[in-house]
């Protein structure tokens, strides 16, 4: 009767194994999450300035109906928190004028646009409607 009870439980070495495997799995496991979580804050900031540069961009053409001599170009302008736009506007001189904005975080905090730091350029034509 004995004998029969001393193999109901697991031994020293299938606990070990078993403790080895799960590790082995749950590295790449964490390391997917990991990278699933930067690639999101990424995607998010990257769409931030999407919306921040769409939103100017249409903020221009409103404006240029009715001042379409004055200047539009901006440097280093704070949106939102940390997010700067940079606008060129390539002259008031003829009827056609191509706008230009670019929108990124600020990742340094020197409180001007990078080129490593542009997320969005968008480009447009506004033409004179009077």
């Amino acid at each position: 009767m004995q004998i029969a009870n001393r193999y109901k439980g697991l031994i020293l070495t299938e606990v070990v194994m078993a403790s080895a495997l799960l590790l082995i799995v749950m590295v790449p496991i964490l390391k997917a999450l990991t990278s699933a979580q930067v690639s999101s804050a990424i995607i998010e900031q990257k769409t931030r300035s999407l919306m921040f540069a769409q939103a100017k961009l249409d903020d221009i053409k409103a404006r240029s109906i009715y001042s379409y001599g004055s200047s539009f170009t901006e440097a280093n302008t704070p949106v939102d928190g940390s997010y700067l736009c940079t606008v060129s506007d390539s002259g008031a001189a003829s009827d056609l004028r191509q706008i230009t904005v670019e929108v990124g975080y600020d990742l340094d905090g020197s409180k001007t646009l990078n080129t490593q730091e542009v997320d969005v350029t968008l480009a447009t034509l506004v033409a004179r409607r009077w």
